[in-house]
């Protein structure tokens, strides 16, 4: 009853959050979860709680989706999983991992500090951040700080980042998921944890959006950038 309590506890959390600023619910959810369950029960969970938030926030944020914005992202990553994956096995993970860490330290820190200027970027760079996310994701698991810094520096709408972000979590998330089903990772057990923390989720995640949508279009940008520099700080910490 205490494990199931907590997970409650993390999931209604992780929910918030996601519902809040449109992503860092497995930031926050999988080492949580890794704590009390086996690390091989915490990431298809998280995989699949997160296809799940992304679902939550299309429905009312569909009307400010651009399916245009999220394909050339998917397209970029393809060529990127293979190498990430390459990367991980011929280089030392925890290099990687620091180097991610520091990048993503450092420009939330100076996006904090100093005004970024925000413009409407080439067609070339949604291609480069996909591929550089697909790179992250094959490498170790991480493939949103690419996008989020992306839409981060966009002159849009905060609809519009968070949809983006969703849009692109949805797509990737069900071939996560995908793929760990096929491989045996998604057992009985996953299913009965993800059925208990369905409500928790749907309560965390309407009322992190409730407060999305009475903040300011700055305070916003600030919460992504605060919300940067928790993850590469946990990404430097992991690497250790």
């Amino acid at each position: 009853m205490e494990t199931l309590l907590y997970i409650g506890a993390v999931m209604l959390l992780a929910g918030f959050i996601q519902g809040f600023s449109g992503f860092g619910s497995v930031l926050l959810s999988l080492p949580l979860l890794a704590l009390f369950m086996d690390v091989k029960t915490a990431i298809p969970l998280t995989a699949m709680v997160g296809v799940l938030l992304t679902v939550l926030l299309l429905v009312p944020l569909w009307k400010d989706l651009e399916w245009r914005r999220i394909w050339p992202l998917l397209i970029g990553a393809f060529p990127g999983v293979p190498l990430g994956v390459y990367i991980l096995k011929s280089l030392n993970g925890r290099i990687i991992l620091i180097f991610l860490g520091l990048l993503l330290t450092g420009y939330a820190l100076y996006g904090l500090f100093f005004p970024v200027r925000r413009r409407e970027l080439g067609a070339g760079w949604i291609y480069f951040t996909g591929f550089l996310s697909g790179c992250f994701g094959g490498a170790f698991s991480a493939a949103g700080p690419p996008v989020i810094v992306y839409v981060s520096l966009q002159p849009w709408r905060k609809e519009l980042i968070k949809v983006t972000l969703q849009g692109y979590y949805f797509i990737s998330g069900l071939m996560v998921v995908a793929a760990q089903a096929w491989t045996g990772l998604v057992t009985d057990r996953v299913w009965e944890l993800f059925l208990y923390s369905l409500a928790p989720l749907v309560v965390g995640t309407y009322a992190g959006h409730f407060f999305f949508g009475r903040i300011r279009e700055e305070t916003y940008r600030r919460v992504i950038l605060v919300l940067l520099l928790g993850l590469g700080v946990f990404t430097i910490a992991h690497a250790r």
